[in-house]
């Protein structure tokens, strides 16, 4: 038996004299009307009730092989549910059909056939043809499925094959959608509703990055694409008496690319009335140990070099005396110019001169050798603008981060409302800004006037698809659908 070959160096061309030839015979190439009795993984399922019966049906689908053998051609179909064996013959379909299907159909066409399920004598479960339609006619081949797209930057331009050839991506992106089904599905649990905001603001609120700027026309105004999922707009739903809101969405961040790293990805936050930092805590821990046992089944997991078990509970770190036993720098006592040296001796690069960059940074540096998972408090207050101090310490806030495998995978905190304090501090991020600093938080004096009217105490907190790359021990990039790619032409 002969393999159809597909591999001649004009295959396109050879493809297009095909599509002629279906349009010379008055056939559609590319027709609207489907006729699907089953999805093949449920034909197999099925397989020896629908055999006993007898009965014709209709399956459609992908030929991903065509093996020709005098008049018979033997075929594999496949949609999303399964793969099954076709057998194409010249007695079942006819002289001229099975002509005009070795003159026209090609390894990678859709095509819907009619017929009935029977077993080959050598075992295999299989569907014989009695008629087929063509309809989808491909122009190109796919590559090969045993060696599929060997090029890394192929497969993330040419995503729709790397998908298609390769079934384990397929599954980590079912897995995907499940991560954030149960994420949905617990928030609403606990009471939470789900809401939408803005995409497009006036100013980026919620997080310190460098957004992506556009321009309304209608209102000849300058506007940003969003680098938090609303979290000034839901501290507002928190004033308009809403008590427990999140919200899944995309963000998007100006920045540099790397494997974990995107321009624009999915965050979820939520903001509770009511509730403070600790509870927070207590909420999220919960959360992201149902998203283990539902998504992963299991709580232990190894990743980049780390390994770490989500079960029980948490330890919690502070932030200032975990960089004092890393670095011996006390940051709430360090100047600018100690900082800078120690961080020349750690060599570590860092951009920025400001006390807040700086430590920032050396937190950065501590982080990688922590595997988690813990609770990172008592940040500063210079690093947390949008969180409330602590009763202790008015230097420190009531701000948590998760840790796992030395990155931040959750940020949330006892959310600032007292509107003297949050002018200061936004004045003081005005500062940054005007100073150099793009990543700086842009102040929202609206948000401020909505706190002069008063909000609740709130703890807010959000995380994105990091966690999941985490847990699936894949890059953020990987487990991207579509990550972007910089254009070829």
């Amino acid at each position: 038996m002969a393999e159809v070959k597909q591999t001649k160096p004009d295959e396109r061309q050879d493809r297009i004299k095909k599509l002629e030839l279906l349009e010379k015979n008055k056939i559609n190439p590319y027709p609207a009307k489907v006729s699907r009795d089953f999805a093949i993984g449920g034909a197999l399922e099925k397989f020896s009730e629908l055999q006993k019966k007898e009965k014709e049906f209709y399956i459609v689908g992908r030929l991903r092989s065509l093996r020709e053998h005098g008049n018979l051609v033997f075929a594999d179909l496949q949609d999303e549910s399964g793969k099954i064996q076709l057998a194409i013959s010249k007695k079942n379909i006819g002289d001229d059909e099975f002509k005009l299907f070795l003159k026209t159909i090609d390894v990678s066409d859709f095509i819907q056939v009619k017929g009935r399920c029977f077993v080959t004598h050598k075992g295999q479960e299989s569907f014989e043809v009695t008629e087929y339609k063509i309809l989808t006619k491909t122009l190109r081949p796919i590559p090969d499925e045993h060696f599929g797209l060997q090029n890394e930057e192929e497969k993330l331009r040419k995503r729709y094959l790397d998908i298609l050839l390769n079934p384990e991506l397929r599954d980590l992106m079912k897995k995907r959608a499940q991560f954030w089904d149960v994420t949905r599905t617990f928030m609403k649990d606990k009471g939470f509703f789900e809401v939408e905001t803005p995409t497009l603001e006036i100013t980026t609120g919620g997080a310190e990055a460098r957004p992506f700027k556009t321009h309304h026309n209608d209102f000849d105004t300058d506007l940003y694409l969003r680098i938090s999922v609303g979290e000034l707009w839901q501290k507002k739903l928190m004033a308009a008496g809403f008590e427990k809101t999140f919200e899944i969405g995309r963000v998007f961040r100006n920045e540099g690319s790397s494997p974990d790293h995107l321009q624009e990805f999915t965050n979820m936050e939520f903001y509770w009335a009511y509730a403070d930092y600790e509870d927070g805590m207590k909420l999220t821990q919960e959360l992201y140990q149902r998203i283990a046992k539902e998504v992963f089944n299991t709580t232990k997991f190894k990743t980049r070099g780390y390994e770490f078990d989500l079960a029980g509970e948490w330890e919690k770190i502070d932030y200032r005396e975990e960089v004092l036993k890393q670095t011996g720098i006390d940051i709430t006592k360090a100047s600018e110019a100690e900082m800078k040296k120690k961080l020349k001796e750690l060599k570590v690069k860092y951009e920025g001169d400001n006390k807040e960059r700086l430590t920032d940074t050396l937190w950065k540096y501590c982080r990688k050798n922590i595997a988690g998972p813990i609770f990172l408090i008592n940040h500063p207050e210079l690093v947390s603008p949008l969180a409330k101090r602590t009763e202790k310490n008015e230097k420190l806030t009531q701000r948590f981060q998760i840790v796992i495998a030395g990155s931040e995978i959750g940020n949330g905190y006892s959310e600032l409302n007292n509107p003297v304090d949050q002018r200061k501090r936004f004045e003081n991020q005005q500062k940054l800004l005007e100073s150099g600093d793009d990543e700086a938080m842009m102040p929202d004096w609206e948000f401020v006037e909505m706190l002069e009217h008063g909000m609740p105490p709130t703890c807010g907190f959000g995380f994105g698809e990091r966690l999941f790359a985490f847990l699936a021990d894949k890059t953020t990039r990987e487990a991207t659908l579509f990550p972007l790619v910089k254009p070829k032409f």
